[in-house]
């Protein structure tokens, strides 16, 4: 599968995650357009709401790296429901990505659903409109 790198470093920053007051653990990978892989987990903090999502987490590995734009998104949670990125987070990656960038849905046992981004993220705004409202 496509995807399975991605899977991988997705489930290896899961099991590091830091969440000692929810137990829910999230890890998410990122492909950027050259092909690198940047993965994060979920990192909780007593001071709710300051932890920090999976997705944030490898957003800024991957711009640490000085990677990007972003070309496939994964994000990796267990349980029966199928996880997805939060508000905030979708608002993060639309700052990195197209409206039509894959975000594949997974369990510990693999991809449960892909959509767009656009679809989990509608009408989205963020500087790429910018730049096209200035441009026209």
């Amino acid at each position: 599968m496509a995807t399975e790198d991605l899977l991988q470093a997705a489930l290896k920053a899961r099991a590091r995650a830091h969440a000692p007051y929810s137990g829910f653990k999230v890890g998410a990978a990122l492909r950027a357009a050259d092909g690198s892989i940047h993965a994060g987990c979920n990192v909780e903090n007593a001071a709710f709401p300051q932890g920090q999502c999976a997705e944030a987490t490898a957003i800024g590995v991957m711009v640490a790296a000085g990677a990007g734009p972003i070309a496939e998104i994964l994000v990796v949670a267990d349980g029966p429901e199928t996880v997805t990125p939060c508000g905030g987070c979708r608002q993060r990656l639309v700052e990195f990505a197209d409206p039509s960038t894959p975000v594949h849905l997974a369990g510990p046992d693999g991809v449960r659903a892909t959509v767009s981004l656009g679809d989990l993220l509608p009408r989205a705004f963020g500087w790429r409109q910018v730049k096209e409202q200035e441009q026209s």
